[in-house]
């Protein structure tokens, strides 16, 4: 059982005991007459067949108060793969619209908007997860998006109803839901959230104060996770960064278009695992040392937004805070792992301490060079206001897409 503590800066919202879905579920089908809810799965080709995606779509079969689910397919390159990915996702019966995102007519649309100094940036979550925001939009259908990843291993639909739940409630005044959870199997995962984000977070707050905007983000949970859910208008308004800071730069988003009020945060499950990124100590540009600059040039973007003045000095006070919460967070993980007879790699640990360290140096030289630098797309609402058409467009699009 989970402990009910309440942070403060948003609603927390606990797994206490085993959950009722089947009442959850008649809920939600009846919010869902009033507020309609749309499913959005960012999806890449190589996950099309995996085990994890097979076991989401025999968990969603059984979900009725789905309005609508969007589906969008990353890496399809050939009509085989894009024919594959229609087939596997045919077996749902709630019929999902799938965006082919590499294919002709959305590519055409993509340097429609770059033409217009629109452009949705590279290839990737990010950019699958606005596109997919944008037909939500498009089609009307649907007064609430939620949001998960395609690799789960853990999947079930009461992770999906935890996640609507607070939204779709037309009591509670939530607006935007994040969710959280435990990772952990014979040891303790998430080394990115437990080794960088928190005690990055922890230093610049030891450093700068209790400033809104850092003790915001040290009140989720687990601010990495993919789920979310949200109303419409507010994924109208936010803007959707297309590198790996997208989980992070969302929730600042978030802060700056709604109330902290309206905001919770909601334990999805006892358990969550999904595939695993190697750390790449030794290359920036890969896995979890890549994440970890995107994360850290995040914070900085968002800090310096906030009237944060950043300088080397600083950066150098930084990187000596971090490195000092660091070492006192790997004593706290080896005790927490010793209690419940979990292994602690002490080294490994370490390891990543030490290229997280180096990521941070890396982000800070490369937002000192470019201050101005953004990885966010343009909001919806710009988009339509440079392009009255472009989602008229978009949708007859997809549809042809789905048609063909």
């Amino acid at each position: 059982m989970s402990d009910f503590f309440q942070t403060g800066a948003i609603a927390t919202l606990h797994r206490l005991g085993p959950t009722n879905l089947a009442r959850m579920e008649r809920d939600l089908l009846q919010f869902a007459e009033e507020t309609p809810i749309a499913l959005v799965l960012p999806c890449h080709i190589r996950e099309v067949g995996t085990k994890a995606l097979r076991q989401i779509l025999r968990e969603l079969k059984s979900v009725q108060y789905l309005k609508q689910i969007v589906v969008g397919i990353d890496g399809a390159t050939r009509t085989a793969d894009w024919q594959r990915a229609r087939q596997l996702f045919s077996q749902l019966p709630q019929k999902p619209v799938l965006l082919w995102n590499d294919g002709p007519r959305i590519t055409a649309l993509r340097r429609q908007l770059e033409a217009s100094d629109l452009s949705a940036g590279p290839g990737g979550k990010g950019r699958n997860v606005w596109l997919c925001f944008g037909y939500v939009l498009a089609s009307e259908e649907a007064r609430i998006v939620a949001l998960h990843d395609c690799d789960i291993v853990t999947y079930n639909r009461e992770l999906l109803a935890r996640l609507c739940y607070p939204v779709a409630h037309p009591s509670l005044g939530f607006d935007f839901c994040k969710g959280y959870y435990a990772r952990v199997t014979d040891k303790l995962n998430g080394r990115v959230m437990r080794l960088l984000v928190t005690p990055l977070l922890r230093a610049l707050k030891s450093i700068l104060g209790q400033h809104p905007y850092l003790v915001y983000m040290d009140t989720f949970r687990y601010p990495l996770a993919g789920e979310m859910a949200l109303e419409i208008a507010l994924a109208r308004r936010v803007r959707i960064p297309y590198d790996w800071s997208l989980e992070v730069g969302m929730l600042a988003e978030v802060m700056r278009n709604t109330a902290p009020r309206a905001i919770c945060q909601s334990e999805l499950c006892d358990n969550y695992q999904h595939k695993h990124q190697e750390l790449s100590a030794r290359d920036a540009e890969r896995g979890l040392n890549r994440m970890a600059v995107d994360i850290a040039r995040s914070f900085f973007h968002r800090m310096t937004a906030e009237g944060i003045k950043l300088d080397a000095g600083l950066f150098d006070t930084v990187l000596s805070a971090y490195l000092r919460q660091a070492e006192d967070t790997l004593r706290f993980y080896s005790a927490d792992s010793a209690i419940n007879g979990l292994k602690y790699p002490r080294h490994e640990e370490e390891n990543a301490v030490a290229t997280f360290v180096r990521s941070i140096r890396i982000a800070a030289r490369s937002f000192q060079e470019n201050p101005l630098a953004t990885p966010l797309i343009s909001n919806w609402n710009r988009v339509e206001s440079a392009l009255p058409k472009f989602l008229d467009e978009f949708h007859q699009a997809v549809r042809l897409d789905n048609a063909a």
